[in-house]
């Protein structure tokens, strides 16, 4: 758990570098600088476009960290990563075929409701073709345990270049039109800069030789395209149906509420571009003691991590929609909800990468059709009648269906809960520290109210775990740290 906790944390400074440029994109600039129609078109245009992104990659970035270490001579390995490469485009070449001779058929979809989205429907294809290829040379990366680049070019190289241009938006230099373009660019030019980096790791060689599994890999990058990106798809298929139901601006209310309650996964994300390939490594070894480990100690973590995050967000959220323009305000019922799933989804630890990496992959394929069923349901009946709040509702009960799910799976199938009885104390803990100062308040600017309550609510957190050594990987952080001083 070492390189485990070790990367994590790198990936977690970056992730967390990447979120705070966000939060400046997402709660100030795109607020202040762009109207709420055009705010709401940068949300729908993002959320299709990462809808149809697990499609267009056909599941590669999960195949390519599943089956590479199988392969022990270069000649075999070679005719591998040339398959993960040219492999996606049997999907990429029909849907742009599509696209092109079906751009109005489409466009009238997509604005059906608001008719400023049919104008951008090359933007999302292009965005969805980047993002692809983008996971997929991610993944190349990764199974070499290289992921701090990566994940550098993913949290914050678009981000901080979206800053730049919203501020060049803001000076005159630029036209909204042309943002947009730049948005498309920036994505564009992070895929090509992941593949050279991918490349200087292991330059592939043109080799047609083709895996003798090449059946079986075939199979499973054509299941994984659901349940292996189910979760994903779902955290955008909101915003998607949002746009088909009422007026885009509350597109952009909605992900404002939601970026709010993501900040809680960043600490998953950033520990599962390594756990991953772990994962990976100890099923194909068969090593289903050090699984077990893996398993409890990363949900534990992050539980940890997640639970403090939930506490310190839903605490501070009316103080933090204070600085925030007044149309902007009150999701604070969107921000708990998506927070409870955010801290569900952490509970569950490693349990993806194992199912993902399992002989079980297929089952994935059931799970993703019901929890896509499901969202669209949830979603097609409480949107109407509640809105924004019951788009929120639809997720949290779509994801609550489709996590318990794959817990119950894991334990059938490899008699294993991530649960411990540390998981009960850091749960006692949350609920000792939530509950008194739920009822803490201040009279002074939002921000020093947002200070005052947290400091203390992290010192006591920290300490209590800390001293009652819950998680040995945070003692070990926290020793380290206080070494060096």
């Amino acid at each position: 758990m070492g390189i485990v906790f070790k990367q994590s944390l790198n990936n977690t400074l970056i992730t967390y570098i990447g979120f705070g440029i966000a939060g400046i994109n997402i709660l100030f600039l795109y607020t202040h600088l762009l109207t709420d129609e055009y705010y709401g078109l940068v949300g729908v245009i993002f959320s299709v476009a990462l809808v149809l992104m697990p499609v267009m990659s056909f599941g590669v970035h999960n195949t390519l960290v599943k089956y590479y270490s199988r392969f022990k001579d270069d000649a075999h390995l070679d005719g591998f990563l040339n398959l993960m490469l040219f492999l996606p485009l049997l999907v990429i070449l029909p849907l742009f075929a599509f696209s092109y001779f079906s751009n109005e058929l489409i466009g009238d979809f997509l604005s059906s409701k608001n008719a400023i989205v049919k104008d951008y429907v090359w933007y999302i294809f292009l965005i969805g073709f980047a993002l692809a290829y983008f996971e997929i040379f991610y993944a190349w990366a990764r199974v070499h345990l290289k992921s701090v680049f990566g994940n550098f070019m993913k949290e914050i190289f678009v981000r901080a270049g979206t800053t730049i241009f919203l501020i060049l938006l803001y000076l005159d230099f630029i036209s909204v039109e042309f943002f947009l373009k730049a948005l498309v660019g920036l994505n564009l030019a992070r895929v090509v800069i992941m593949k050279f980096y991918a490349y200087s790791l292991r330059m592939p060689k043109l080799n047609f030789h083709l895996p003798k599994n090449i059946r079986e890999i075939m199979n499973y990058s054509a299941l994984i395209i659901l349940g292996g990106s189910a979760a994903t798809v779902l955290l955008e298929i909101d915003k998607v149906m949002l746009n088909q139901y009422i007026a885009i601006e509350n597109v952009a209310y909605y992900g404002v509420a939601t970026y709010i309650a993501m900040v809680i996964i960043v600490p998953s994300r950033s520990m599962h571009q390594i756990t991953y390939p772990l994962t990976a490594e100890l099923i194909n070894k068969g090593d289903i003691a050090g699984l077990k480990t893996l398993y409890q100690k990363s949900s534990l973590t992050l539980f940890i991590a997640s639970g403090i995050l939930f506490l310190l967000i839903v605490l501070n959220v009316n103080e933090l929609y204070l600085l925030l323009p007044e149309t902007y305000r009150g999701g604070f019922v969107v921000v708990f909800i998506v927070g409870l799933i955010k801290v569900y989804d952490s509970l569950l630890g490693n349990n993806n990468s194992i199912l993902y990496n399992s002989d079980y992959y297929r089952s994935l394929l059931f799970m993703g059709a019901v929890l896509a069923v499901s969202a669209i349901l949830f979603n097609l009946w409480l949107i109407p009648k509640y809105g924004l709040e019951g788009a929120a509702i639809a997720s949290f009960l779509a994801f609550f269906i489709y996590n318990t799910i794959k817990l119950i799976y894991v334990k059938v199938k490899f008699g294993m809960l991530p649960f411990t009885v540390d998981t009960l104390k850091v749960f006692i803990l949350l609920l000792a520290i939530g509950i008194p100062f739920y009822f803490v308040d201040f009279s002074f600017h939002p921000i020093v109210n947002i200070i005052l309550k947290s400091i203390p609510m992290v010192l006591v957190f920290v300490f209590v775990v800390y001293r009652f050594k819950i998680s040995e990987d945070v003692n070990g952080v926290i020793d380290s740290f206080l070494k060096r001083k």
